[in-house]
Order: structure tokens, then C-alpha cells, then sequence
């Protein structure tokens, strides 16, 4: 994802981070009242496979955020391109 961010311009990057940033928050928000619903319900293996799931998401939006702002940061302190 490195290369793809470097031919990205400065606004391109806060946009995607912006976007980034909201989607996590709303998997998050979805997968609290979603599993807070349901897990009564579907018993503790699906549980334990949505929340590791929901584990590995976040994780994935959490690297892809800190990729985006180590870009945004070097770009800071070599002044923009």
C-alpha cells in the first residue's frame, strides 16, 4: 500500500485517512450493537469467530490509518509535494 500513497497527492491522503477513520468508527459501532444483540443468541463459538473477525478489521484499518499518517508526517517535515 506504500507505493500506491506515495503517488497520492497531500489532499488525496487526508481524504482517505478521513474516510479510513470513518469506516473503522462505524465497524466499530455496528459490531457493539450488533454482537451486544445478538450474542445471547448465537451461541459462544460464532461469537468468539465474529469478535475475531472484528478483531482483524480493525487491525487492517488501524494499519492502513498509521501507513497514511507516517506518509502525512514525512511529507510535514520535507515540506509538500
Amino acid at each position: 500500500m506504500m507505493n500506491n500513497l506515495i503517488n497520492l497527492s497531500t489532499e488525496e491522503l487526508q481524504e482517505r485517512l478521513n474516510k479510513l477513520r470513518d469506516n473503522l468508527c462505524d465497524l466499530e459501532d455496528m459490531h457493539s450493537f450488533t454482537f451486544g444483540k445478538t450474542t445471547l443468541h448465537i451461541g459462544a463459538e460464532k461469537a468468539q469467530n465474529m469478535q475475531t473477525e472484528f478483531e482483524e478489521e480493525c487491525k487492517m484499518f488501524a494499519q492502513q490509518i498509521a501507513e497514511i499518517e507516517k506518509e502525512l508526517q514525512a511529507r510535514n517535515g520535507k515540506g509538500q509535494r
